[in-house]
C-alpha cells in the first residue's frame, strides 16, 4: 500500500499533543496480564515521544464490550503496568469523552502521558460516529496510528478521527508491519513458501487465492488440512472439518495448477480419541472412524523441513495442530524452530502472523528468531488478500 504518510523522525514535537492509537488488546485474567507482547512493542516509540517532550494521549481497546462498560475489559491493569515501565507521570481517564477530558488533556505537561479507558466502551467508536470522531480528534495536534492490527476496522479512533486532526501519520510499528508483509506479497525473495493453518478454509480462501499467484509452495496444516484430506477421499474420523468445502478446494487446486504453485497437505498425522488424550502417529490409511486428527505426523514434518530449506521467504499463519495440548504442539514447535534456525543461519526472510500462531510460539517457551512476528490477526490476513484497509487508506 503505497502513499502512506509515515511519522517523520525529525518532526519537532515539543509542546505538541499527540493522539496515539495503539493496540493494547492483551489477554487479562483476574485482572492480571497474561501476555505482555503488545505492550512491550509500543514502549520504544512511547519513550521516544516522551524524550521529544510531547504530551501523549493514548487510545486503545480491549475485547468487544459492545459499547457497554465491562469491568473485566478495563485497561486498568495495562495502565498500572505502563506506569511502572515509563519514566514519566502517567494518568488514567475513566470518564466520558467530553469537556472534562478536554480539560484533563489541556493540563498535561510536556512528556506526560494520559491513557483513556477502553475506547470500545463507547458505542460511537465502533459505529465510526462523526461527532465522536470530532471529539477525540480535538484532543490533540497530531494523530499517529500505530495499531496495524486494528486498521481493517472502520472505527472512530482508526478512521473517522483523521478528518479532525491537523496531521495524521502511521507509526513505526505499523510501518514495520507493512514492510514485512510486502516482503511476502510484493518484494519477495524467491522461492516463497506459505504455511497456512487454522480451522476454516472459507475464512482464508481469498488469502490462499492471492498467495497462489506469487508462492512456489503452499503448505496446508491444522484442521484446515482435514478438508483437503476428505477431498482426497481419506478417512478423517471425528476430526474438525468444514461443511461444503469441496468446491472451494477444487477452485484452489485449479488456481494452483494454473499458477504452477504446489499445494502440500499432510502425509501422516498425530491422532487421539479426544482433545485431551495422547498423540498416536498414523499414516493416512490407518486412521479410524473414532480418531481425531490433532497434529501433523513425522513424515509430513520431514517434507516441510525440506521445503523450508529450499525457500528464501516463508510466510506462516496458523498453527499445525492443537497446540493447547502439548502432545499436539510437536508440529507447530518443529516448524517454528526450523524457520527460526534458517532465519538465523541462511538469511531466510520469515514473516509470522496471526493471534493463534503467536500464542503457540509464546506457549512453546522456545528461544526463536524471525524477520517479523506480527501480532495482527484479521488485518494481517486482509492485507495479504490485497484489500485496501480503511485505517490505512485515510493515512495516504
Amino acid at each position: 500500500m503505497s502513499g502512506i504518510k509515515y511519522f517523520p523522525q525529525d518532526l519537532s514535537l515539543e509542546n505538541k499533543t499527540i493522539i496515539l492509537r495503539v493496540d493494547l488488546n492483551v489477554p487479562i485474567r483476574e485482572k492480571k496480564i497474561q501476555d505482555f507482547t503488545r505492550i512491550s512493542l509500543i514502549l520504544p516509540f512511547l519513550e521516544e515521544l516522551i524524550k521529544k517532550k510531547s504530551k501523549i494521549i493514548i487510545i486503545s481497546h480491549l475485547g468487544r464490550p459492545k459499547g457497554l462498560r465491562d469491568a473485566t475489559l478495563s485497561l486498568l491493569p495495562v495502565y498500572k503496568h505502563l506506569k511502572e515501565k515509563l519514566s514519566t507521570n502517567m494518568y488514567f481517564y475513566t470518564g466520558e469523552i467530553n469537556d472534562e477530558l478536554n480539560s484533563k488533556c489541556s493540563y498535561l505537561k510536556n512528556s506526560e502521558v494520559l491513557l483513556i479507558e477502553n475506547i470500545r466502551f463507547f458505542r460511537e467508536e465502533t459505529d465510526n460516529e462523526e461527532n465522536f470522531s470530532k471529539k477525540i480528534g480535538k484532543l490533540g495536534d497530531i494523530y499517529i496510528n500505530d495499531a496495524f492490527s486494528c486498521s481493517h476496522r472502520k472505527q472512530a479512533s482508526i478512521h473517522g478521527i483523521t478528518k479532525f486532526v491537523k496531521a495524521a501519520y502511521a507509526g513505526p510499528l505499523l510501518k514495520k508491519e507493512i514492510i514485512a508483509i510486502n516482503s511476502v506479497v510484493k518484494n519477495k525473495k524467491e522461492p516463497l513458501t506459505c504455511i497456512i493453518g487454522g480451522s476454516k478454509i472459507s475464512t482464508k480462501i481469498t488469502v490462499i487465492s492471492n498467495l497462489i499467484k506469487s508462492a512456489s509452495n503452499i503448505i496446508i496444516v491444522g484442521a484446515m488440512a482435514n478438508n483437503f484430506l476428505k477431498y482426497n477421499n481419506c478417512e478423517i474420523g471425528k476430526s474438525l472439518k468444514e461443511d461444503n468445502s469441496s468446491e472451494i478446494i477444487k477452485k484452489i487446486m485449479h488456481e494452483a495448477e494454473k499458477n504452477k504453485c504446489k499445494i502440500i497437505i499432510p502425509e501422516d498425522c498425530a491422532v487421539s480419541k479426544s482433545f485431551e488424550g495422547n498423540a498416536t502417529p498414523k499414516d493416512l490409511k490407518s486412521i479410524e472412524k473414532d480418531d481425531v486428527i490433532l497434529d501433523v505426523g513425522p513424515k509430513t514434518l520431514k517434507t516441510i523441513e525440506k521445503i523450508i530449506d529450499s525457500s528464501n521467504t516463508v510466510m506462516w499463519n496458523g498453527p499445525a495442530g492443537y497446540f493447547e495440548n502439548k502432545n499436539f504442539a510437536v508440529g507447530t514447535n518443529f516448524i517454528a524452530q526450523k524457520i527460526s534456525e534458517n532465519t538465523n543461519k541462511k538469511s531466510l526472510i520469515s514473516v509470522i502472523g496471526g493471534g493463534d500462531t503467536v500464542s503457540a510460539i509464546n506457549k512453546s517457551g522456545l528461544n526463536l528468531s524471525f524477520t517479523h512476528l506480527s501480532t495482527a490477526g484479521g488485518a494481517f490476513l486482509e492485507y495479504l488478500e490485497g484489500k485496501d484497509l480503511p485505517g490505512l487508506s485515510v493515512l495516504k
